[in-house]
């Protein structure tokens, strides 16, 4: 389907499709099985000019004019987790962790940090969850308190994305306990902070090619004016308006590793023979790839076209932010699973790559907010809608 993509979306999504395809698929299973982070795919992706799709010209990145970066990393993730949805963080959750800096940060601060980001020099992270403070935000116990010019952090952040590998974190910590979700700040710490260390790396299900740490937090000492927007109590509303921006790339991640299974097990298929013939030939089997491609071209409509709305300047997009995760996701693991049962046996081997889109699925449903946080988020906004007469 044509989309309407503009020239800048097109070559976006040409150059990663190309670096998916020649860069890649060639190691995507010898780094899922060794669990590396690919530094070697940073470095392509880091000449292509890529990390910058998102981020505005007048910074160092790409975009401007009618080509605004939600589209551009829509499209760059969905390319590259088509082959490998845990190499394709190393873009994507980058992007996660600069969006605090591009939704909330002064001037001064976008143009220190943000040029090194669009470069690819630097990459960054987004520290909200705790262990104790995963879809419950609210919850968070790390600590920031004031001692002259600087703030010293203290606490946990868990299971964070391109942690130990990103130069460049957001951070999210209590500045006023009395305040509850108002009483949040958001700080920008850099990784060779005295008093900053990571933890072991997870050994996950999937995306195993991207690392996930914990952040640890001893008497961290982080100058004052690294503090996001330069005012404390603004770090709740910076990390909603993050994850808003946000999801339609997770959504992206899980839109790209459903066609990537669809990709790969139709080829598959049609070589398979049982009963003296392909089983593409078998009606079941033909049944559940329309379904499947079905589910994936519905997602993608809804997911570009939210993306370009976004993009176009809109003010509240959190309902359709939701949607997109929530269907993508839904979508990734139904159509994942599907390629696995097509492929039978040789589906639930490491010989084939059908297990490895199931496994990297399932974590769309649950990074960003659950499924069942975002069901919550889009009755919200349903209800706020039709209370405000503004029925669909």
């Amino acid at each position: 389907m044509d989309y309407f993509l503009s020239e800048v979306n097109l070559e976006v999504r040409q150059l990663a499709r190309e670096i998916a395809e020649n860069e890649i698929r060639p190691v995507r299973a010898k780094y899922d099985e060794e669990e590396k982070f690919p530094w070697d795919i940073v470095a392509k992706l880091r000449e292509a000019g890529l990390f910058g799709v998102y981020i505005p010209a007048e910074f160092g990145g790409m975009t401007e004019g009618v080509d605004k970066g939600i589209t551009n990393l829509v499209l760059a993730t969905e390319e590259m987790s088509k082959v490998c949805g845990g190499i394709s963080l190393c873009l994507a959750a980058t992007a996660l962790g600069t969006l605090p800096i591009l939704v909330g940060a002064t001037v001064e601060q976008k143009k220190k940090y943000l040029p090194k980001i669009a470069s690819g020099e630097h990459l960054s992270a987004f520290g909200l969850t705790e262990p104790d403070a995963g879809s419950d935000a609210g919850a968070m116990k790390t600590t920031a308190v004031k001692k002259g010019a600087k703030y010293v952090l203290n606490g946990t952040k868990q299971f964070i994305t391109n942690a130990g590998e990103a130069q460049i974190y957001t951070v999210m910590a209590v500045t006023d306990k009395s305040r509850g979700s108002r009483g949040v700040s958001c700080f920008i710490v850099e990784k060779d902070t005295p008093g900053f260390t990571f933890g072991p790396h997870e050994k996950k299900m999937g995306i195993r090619a991207s690392a996930t740490r914990q952040l640890i937090f001893d008497n961290c000492e982080v100058p004052a004016e690294n503090i996001v927007g330069g005012k404390e109590g603004f770090g709740f509303i910076h990390a909603l308006e993050t994850l808003n921006y946000s999801r339609p790339g997770v959504a992206s991640q899980a839109l790209g590793i459903a066609q990537g299974a669809i990709n790969e097990i139709i080829p598959y298929a049609h070589e398979r023979k049982q009963f003296g013939q392909s089983i593409t030939s078998f009606q079941a089997i033909q049944h559940m790839l329309a379904n499947m491609q079905s589910q994936v071209e519905a997602v993608r409509a809804l997911v570009y076209s939210t993306s370009k709305w976004i993009d176009s300047g809109a003010k509240k997009f959190s309902k359709e932010s939701a949607m997109c995760k929530l269907l993508a996701s839904e979508a990734a693991m139904s159509v994942t699973t599907d390629a696995v049962q097509i492929a039978g046996g040789y589906g639930y081997t490491r010989e084939y790559p059908f297990e490895k889109f199931m496994r990297d699925a399932k974590i769309t449903q649950l990074y960003e907010g659950t499924s069942q946080i975002q069901r919550n988020e889009i009755a919200a906004g349903i209800i706020r809608d039709v209370v405000a007469g503004k029925n669909a």
